[in-house]
């Protein structure tokens, strides 16, 4: 089964490789067919014509999946999820896309809020044979503030070195197993899920 997808991020990017993965978690029969635009800006305008374009293809539904603190946040103005979802609504109206066939999932905050929900990935991709690290539960990861400035923080500390999203992200998920409950600490991690699992009519 093809499922679209619609990021806000490079062609390698980490939200696109980490969703990718977890798509093939939730539903191993599923084939993503990914498509990237470069900001929010540019999702927010042109998600609904890519979203036509991929269920041309023959995508079953499109996800489109975005964050709601973008890297690089507009400091004058506060991200509005409501906002940007009415945006997004209006860019797939505009594109005459079949509605119930498109899906919107908002990660709040970041990308880094899912792989903070799973400690115990953390402390095993962070540990090495000399020096052990465990990081802290963390059972509500949505209302983590920054949290890719947490992720920074705990390579820094265990490591020594930076995070790197695009090398980093989808190498710590696929240390072990996945556990799909202790992702679910995060409701938008969630409505991924859910979309992900909901019948198309």
């Amino acid at each position: 089964m093809k499922v679209g997808f619609v990021f806000e991020c490079g062609p390698q990017g980490a939200d696109l490789q980490v969703c990718e993965y977890l798509a093939r978690k939730i539903r191993p029969e599923i084939t993503p067919v990914s498509r990237t635009l470069s900001n929010k800006d540019d999702l927010l305008k042109e998600a609904g014509r890519v979203a036509a374009l991929l269920l041309a293809e023959g995508c079953e539904r499109v996800l489109v999946v975005w964050d709601l603190r973008p890297a690089w946040p507009d400091m004058d103005k506060k991200p509005c999820r409501r906002e940007e979802r009415a945006a997004l609504l209006e860019a797939i109206a505009s594109a005459q896309v079949a509605s119930h066939r498109v899906f919107l999932v908002c990660v709040e905050q970041e990308l880094e809020s899912w792989l903070l929900a799973d400690e115990t990935k953390m402390s095993a991709y962070l540990s090495t044979a000399t020096r052990p690290y465990k990081a802290k539960k963390v059972k509500k990861p949505d209302e983590v503030k920054n949290p890719k400035s947490v992720m920074i923080e705990c390579f820094k500390e265990a490591r020594g070195r930076r995070y790197e999203d695009r090398t980093d992200a989808i190498k710590l998920l696929r240390v072990g197993e996945t556990n799909l409950q202790k992702l679910r600490r995060s409701p938008s991690f969630e409505r991924f899920e859910s979309k992900l699992k909901q019948p198309v009519f």
